[in-house]
């Protein structure tokens, strides 16, 4: 049984090699094997990031559990987006998160929900000691989803192909459930 995230108003399924093959085909393939409602436009990242999710689980079947979910929007069984992370936590206990919402479904604090989730679900982990995430390096909705979920600006950084991005930590011990 695969193990998923569920909070008041969503279900987030971790991303099966068949989902992510799913994806790829298309909407209509992906509603047909999870049973969901999925929108024309549910992600901006496309066919591309469910070929490198699936490259990945291939490479690193270890790492399951640790990349993409898809978040269902459970009052519309709608698939509303994804979210995830970068891979298992590294030797310092750091794992990374990430989160897209469908253009829709924005503004309803869905994205807060992920996030908070994605946030408590590596922390029941012991070897995660900080969670971090990236946006970009202006004031945003995403960063004060972050905000939001307790999550501190700590740096800016330039990224070789999406140029200044805001670094963001929360780390185990500032961390309030």
């Amino acid at each position: 049984m695969i193990k998923f995230i569920e909070t008041e108003r969503l279900v987030l399924y971790p991303c099966t090699q068949q989902m992510a093959e799913a994806a790829i085909q298309g909407n209509k393939a992906l509603a047909k094997l999870l049973q969901v409602n999925v929108p024309q436009v549910w992600t901006e990242f496309g066919a591309p990031a469910f070929t490198f999710t699936l490259e990945k689980m291939r490479l690193f079947p270890d790492e399951f559990g640790w990349l993409t979910y898809l978040p269902v929007y459970k009052p519309d069984n709608m698939l509303v987006g994804s979210c995830g992370y970068t891979g298992k936590p590294d030797a310092g206990g750091m794992v990374e998160i990430g989160y897209e919402v469908a253009p829709h479904y924005r503004n309803r604090g869905i994205a807060t929900e992920i996030a908070s989730a994605l946030i408590a679900h590596a922390f029941e982990f012991n070897e995660v000691l900080i969670v971090q995430a990236h946006t970009l390096a202006e004031k945003n909705a995403s960063g004060k989803v972050l905000q939001n979920c307790g999550m501190i600006l700590t740096d800016e950084i330039m990224h070789p192909q999406d140029g200044k991005l805001w670094l963001w930590k929360l780390h185990r011990n500032q961390y309030n459930k």
